[in-house]
């Protein structure tokens, strides 16, 4: 385990750093897959939340657009007020945006939702950080890898998974 010394503010207990970044690699899949969990009913958004085609095209854009703006935001809000905490927002807005969209019918509350999850992208950022914080230096290019991985299995995973549960079960189960 490695030790934290006191000049980062950080805990001077033992860390898991194998534990961590699974830990972190798992969140950073959970964010990739909750962008692609949509492509396979994305012609039937239209229909699904009573809206014209051009303006369920923002239920991806969205997602996207938020990300873009909060992942350089949440890494100097993590070096300001902490990363575990910074960590725990983005993954809670996941959570919180997957159960709007889940009870969602209509086109707005459900880009509300999106944009909520749009946020947990900030998880990739303060992840590779606390690794840098934590990680030993020569272990430290794998446990990137590692999470950069994860990114593309989430990524692949979330299209079949959500084609399987939204012709077996329901769309709404997607963000269960």
């Amino acid at each position: 385990p490695t030790v934290i010394g006191p000049q980062s503010g950080a805990p001077t207990r033992p860390v898991r750093t194998g534990a961590v970044v699974s830990v972190l690699a798992f969140a950073g899949m959970c964010a990739a897959f909750t962008q692609t969990i949509l492509i396979p009913i994305q012609g039937e958004l239209p229909l699904l939340l009573n809206a014209s085609s051009s303006d369920t095209a923002w239920v991806i854009t969205i997602t996207l657009l938020v990300a873009a703006i909060c992942t350089p935001i949440s890494g100097k809000l993590g070096d300001m007020y902490g990363k575990r905490l910074m960590l725990l927002i983005s993954m809670g807005s996941v959570a919180v945006g997957s159960a709007v969209c889940a009870v969602s019918d209509s086109l707005p509350p459900f880009l509300v939702g999106r944009a909520l999850q749009g946020l947990g992208f900030g998880t990739i950022a303060l992840g590779i950080s606390v690794m840098r914080d934590i990680v030993p230096p020569r272990h430290l290019g794998s446990s990137v890898g590692t999470m950069s991985a994860s990114l593309g299995i989430g990524g692949a995973l979330g299209m079949p998974f959500a084609a399987a549960i939204a012709q077996y079960v329901s769309w709404h189960a997607l963000f269960w």
